[in-house]
């Protein structure tokens, strides 16, 4: 089969790298890409938002399956557009994208299916969004409505930070057009698990927890990220706490994209507080996390391309998904100033030199025959090992000989 993969992340390039593995696959395809995907498919040059031109490439190179991994061509209903242009396509249609593109959206959708969340308001007034705050206190978490490259989220430990967030996203247009609207919510605590979870519209089967680490600095401090790093399994996750997160909230929520008319295709992201008071959902995503995907696919022992074409088919019940032994550890490699302002075009040195583990490569690109930076997370250095621990060394073991300027990363993904 000829497969094209949409995006340009470690996320897109770890999906390669799994595609790439499928005896099923004869030749791997993937736009933009970067200068890491370009040794395990043919990078062809067009944005992975240009809808049109996405489906006329794919039309005229004859693709049999479209992978559409990011957040904003899902939203876009790139999706849709193949599937109507008469290629197979693995994604969420737009109208279940939705389930990520709107945090409104996905918030009532849990009220009306009572599916455990945290308690919300919603606002396009910035007076009313000021007053709530003041009214309910901190800490308080604001969040965009609508898709800021996972950096929409400020859990405000104080009023006036709240009412400075809630300005940037309604007043200064810090994420354009998606925090026109705000979602407001209490601040939940305990321990965050990502479950990503393959769905066929009525089938879902979660794959191994993860937890994601989303702050730039050491302790879980500094802003948000898109993810500084990502282990797998979580050890948080037990069988009891997976067991009832699939009563009470993954079956309730396919379940309840069913009834709405939005049946899910494709991953759905599961970020997860684990509160005094039992699981709740944190956020949904209509696509593999990035970096949790890293981890996650490295102790896939199944066909990817097989599980995808079951999703898309409906036939995911009969699919065969088995998970290896052990646990996986995804250290971000990112640029000094990330995820404000940083340089690019920086040489990358000792890529050739890691051992016993994978460099999924987010953003670099190839410039005069070396591998370049690209932007602010660069390299997601993933390894395997029998327990989390050894994974964990192993990940900051293999990242040692790499080097590139004003790079920077956590010291204690896994460890917090």
């Amino acid at each position: 089969m000829k497969v094209l993969v949409v995006g340009s992340g470690g996320r897109e390039h770890a999906i390669c790298w799994k595609l790439k593995q499928s005896p099923k696959v004869t030749q791997l395809f993937c736009a933009p890409g970067n200068g890491g995907i370009a040794q395990v498919a043919q990078c062809v040059d067009i944005k992975a938002t240009d809808v049109e031109a996405m489906v006329a490439w794919a039309k005229d190179n004859a693709m049999d399956l479209v992978v559409v991994a990011p957040d904003d061509p899902l939203a876009l209903g790139m999706v849709d557009a193949l599937e109507a242009a008469g290629i197979p396509a693995f994604g969420p249609r737009k109208n279940a994208a939705v389930i990520e593109a709107s945090k409104a959206f996905s918030k009532e959708l849990m009220k009306k299916y009572r599916i455990p969340t945290a308690r919300y308001e919603t606002f396009t007034d910035l007076a009313a969004a000021e007053d709530y705050i003041r009214a309910q206190g901190a800490p308080i978490v604001v969040k965009a409505d609508g898709l800021a490259l996972g950096k929409g989220v400020v859990v405000a430990q104080t009023v006036e930070e709240a009412l400075e967030a809630v300005r940037a996203m309604m007043v200064d247009k810090r994420f354009g057009e998606s925090g026109s609207k705000v979602v407001i919510e209490e601040c939940m605590t305990g321990p965050e698990v990502t479950v990503l979870a393959f769905c066929d519209g009525t089938t879902i089967v979660p794959m191994t927890s993860s937890q994601d680490h989303k702050r730039a600095f050491d302790g879980n401090r500094g802003p948000n990220t898109g993810g500084m790093g990502a282990i797998s399994p979580s050890p948080y996750y037990t069988p009891e706490l997976a067991q009832r997160c699939m009563e009470e909230i993954f079956l309730p929520t396919v379940r309840a994209m069913a009834a709405e008319g939005r049946p899910f295709q494709g991953v759905l992201y599961f970020g997860l507080m684990l509160t005094p008071d039992g699981p709740k959902v944190v956020e949904y995503n209509a696509r593999f996390g990035d970096p949790e995907c890293q981890a996650v696919l490295s102790l896939l022992d199944s066909d990817l391309l097989d599980i995808f074409l079951a999703c898309r088919e409906g036939r995911l019940d009969a699919a065969d998904i088995r998970w290896k032994p052990g646990a996986a550890c995804c250290l971000v490699l990112a640029s000094g100033g990330y995820p404000g302002s940083y340089g690019k075009g920086y040489p990358i040195t000792g890529l050739d030199q890691v051992e016993n583990a994978t460099v999924f490569h987010a953003d670099t690109a190839q410039k005069d025959g070396q591998i370049v930076t690209n932007g602010g997370r660069v390299l997601g250095v993933t390894a395997v090992a029998p327990t989390l621990e050894e994974a964990i060394d192993a990940a900051y073991a293999a990242a040692n000989p790499i080097h590139f300027q004003d790079m920077t990363f956590r010291h204690d993904i896994g460890r917090v």
